[in-house]
């Protein structure tokens, strides 16, 4: 089995998608400069949990939308 790895979310850049409202409501951040994932996180609570998903499996998610 692989050991798990940590990633700092606080050092990476985030942006905002472009489906979330301006209105303060559906905010979802991306950070999009690790290879291999997919950090989202909702903007209103930065300090809170982020999901992680494979790169694949993001761009799929994406691509259907």
């Amino acid at each position: 089995m692989k050991p798990k790895s940590t990633i700092d979310l606080n050092s990476l850049q985030w942006r905002k998608s472009s489906y979330s409202s301006g209105t303060g409501g559906e905010c979802v951040e991306v950070a999009v400069s690790l290879p291999d994932c997919v950090p989202v996180r909702d903007s209103k609570t930065p300090e809170g949990p982020a999901l992680v998903f494979p790169t694949p499996a993001w761009a799929l998610f994406v691509k259907s939308l």
